[in-house]
């Protein structure tokens, strides 16, 4: 029973997510997967499939991939009705997913084994070579400078600033993306985080070596 659910979330995810540009797509929500469950195994922590549900569904309701958070909230519960979860498994996974997002940096308490290793696993596909890339794509996408001098990089932001405020894609890196490490949960996840965060910090050198025509 519970792999005939894996597999309809998989094929519903893959219908919602699967052409989408901003590096939310359905590859990014397997690697997700395939992370969760490493972690959950190295760590011996947490219900493998809840871990499993929560990862093939964090991107479904974000507010960002849908037209408000309201109605990302709405699609996500509509899904959730189709298919043989108890109660307590729909509460937990809904928890999970509503707990995981950076916000600008503001941490929500995790209260579970499960959402610390959801959130870790999400965010490790945020750093390293697939960051980079995510992050250039979602910019892209948004419409945002690759780099701008002239926009400063934000130390401190509100929920609308982190959402809707100017920046560029290599802002990005410093307002989020180098942070991803030290907010880590899992002994796993941070090992993982080490090699790529050294790849993000030596193109960041790069890419300001030849923004400033250094050559050599």
């Amino acid at each position: 029973m519970k792999q005939q659910i894996i597999e309809q979330t998989e094929t519903y995810v893959r219908s919602e997510l699967g052409e989408d540009a901003t590096g939310h797509d359905w590859y990014h929500v397997d690697r997700v997967r395939r992370n969760a469950l490493h972690i959950c195994i190295q760590e011996k922590a947490g219900d493998p499939f809840v871990i499993e549900m929560a990862a093939l569904l964090h991107d479904i309701s974000d507010e960002k991939l849908n037209e408000s958070a309201a109605k990302g909230e709405v699609k996500l519960d509509t899904f959730l009705k189709t298919i043989s979860l108890t109660s307590e498994q729909v509460d937990h996974i809904k928890q999970i997913i509503a707990s995981i997002s950076y916000k600008g940096g503001r941490q929500t308490e995790l209260i579970s084994d499960e959402a610390k290793i959801v959130q870790d696993a999400d965010r490790l596909d945020a750093i390293g070579a697939i960051g980079i890339a995510r992050a250039f794509a979602y910019g892209g996408k948004k419409g945002q400078p690759i780099y701008d001098p002239a926009i400063n990089v934000r130390e401190e932001m509100t929920y609308e600033d982190y959402r809707n405020g100017k920046s560029s894609s290599i802002n990005h890196f410093y307002e989020k993306l180098l942070k991803l490490e030290g907010l880590l949960n899992t002994d796993t996840a941070k090992r993982l985080a080490e090699s790529r965060q050294k790849i993000m910090e030596d193109f960041l050198l790069q890419f300001s070596q030849e923004w400033n025509g250094q050559l050599l």
